[in-house]
């Protein structure tokens, strides 16, 4: 069992940037982040693989958001910048041990490991 420890969001101006990190406490082949606003799905940010650093954004965050990760930390971070009142939302981290193909990235229910969530909220 892998648990996720999540820190940093927050309040922000839109505009503004808030980064976002999410540190393992395991083995993982690949980690990233969620997002579920008031009354929508849970949707994929962006998620990054461990070891050869392959990135995939959808397409809330592209051009806006980047991540990276510390393998050696078993760690991802999310900088989010120019951030948007659309943005606010649950800010989710979620991880897999097993491989996942680029395509199956984007699907939640492909991750068994979670983190508890931190609130990004972004005022007009």
């Amino acid at each position: 069992q892998v648990q996720l420890v999540e820190s940093g969001g927050g309040s922000v101006q839109a505009g503004g940037s808030l980064n976002l990190s999410c540190a393992a406490s395991g083995y993982t082949f690949i980690m990233g982040w969620f997002r579920r606003a008031p009354g929508e799905e849970r949707a994929a940010v962006a998620v990054i693989t461990m070891n050869q650093g392959v990135e995939y954004y959808g397409n809330s965050g592209e051009g806006r958001f980047t991540i990276s990760r510390d393998s050696a930390q078993n760690t991802v971070h999310l900088q989010m910048n120019s951030l948007k009142p659309e943005d606010t939302a649950m800010y989710y981290c979620a991880a897999a041990s097993n491989v996942l193909w680029i395509y199956q990235a984007r699907d939640p229910e492909k991750y068994p490991y979670w983190g508890q969530g931190t609130q990004v909220t972004v005022s007009s």
